[in-house]
């Protein structure tokens, strides 16, 4: 559990690593209710919309980037902003990394920016993204 007075500028989050597959991401679209074709149905994502794969969702992506961010201060801040867009399509086959890195550290808010991303296999961003997260800057604990 990380506290305000030990984290540094530059510093990394841990990354995370993801393959979905093809029930990971049936399971996904019927949670949010997404009837998309390009996410389950091969035939017609190929032959339709001309895409060479089923499509990795774009909010799943951003789903990531937020599980990284919360696994990273793992109850002892609050994520206070969040922010993604979706850059490059993903597809079903590709291992996809969530990463992050600290940019600010603010003392006298407790509040640390981060810059996030979902990165391919060739190392190209596909979601970048952007966060704040808020720690009481006396202990290191959630801010009210």
């Amino acid at each position: 559990m990380p506290e305000l007075k030990d984290i540094k500028e530059g510093e990394a989050l841990p990354a995370r690593t993801f393959k979905p597959d093809e029930v990971q991401l049936f399971m996904y679209n019927a949670a949010i209710w997404n009837p998309h074709r390009i996410h389950y149905d091969a035939p017609y994502t190929t032959e339709v919309e001309g895409h060479p794969g089923i499509v990795i969702d774009g909010p799943l992506q951003g789903d990531w980037l937020t599980q990284l961010v919360l696994e990273w201060i793992d109850g002892a801040g609050e994520l206070v902003e969040f922010r993604y867009s979706n850059r490059r399509a993903a597809y079903l086959g590709e291992t996809l990394r969530a990463e992050g890195r600290v940019e600010v550290v603010d003392p006298d808010t407790g509040d640390v920016r981060l810059t996030l991303a979902v990165v391919n296999e060739q190392g190209q961003t596909n979601t970048p993204g952007e966060a704040v997260v808020r720690f009481r800057p006396e202990s290191g604990r959630p801010a009210n």
